[in-house]
């Protein structure tokens, strides 16, 4: 049988220990939810990216390819 001092010791170690497992279970909860939401703003990211350059690729089909080039203010005066 232990003394009582020692027991005293070990229940201490003994609930440290519990703490300290509750806490390392907590902090790994905390990371796999940052995780999860990490995985859907990235999700929303490419699907935003996705969308628009599916925009841009429209909007270059439907506009002309060759732009004519703006005249200088040098082109308008000796014109």
């Amino acid at each position: 049988m232990l003394r009582p001092m020692e027991a005293r010791a070990e229940e201490a170690r003994k609930k440290a220990r519990e703490l300290f497992t509750r806490d390392r279970a907590k902090e790994a909860e905390v990371v796999k939810e940052r995780e999860k939401e990490f995985a859907a703003q990235a999700q929303k990211t490419a699907k935003l990216k996705a969308l628009r350059l599916a925009r841009d690729a429209q909007q270059q089909a439907i506009e002309p390819v060759a732009k004519p080039a703006k005249k200088t203010a040098k082109a308008k005066a000796s014109a």
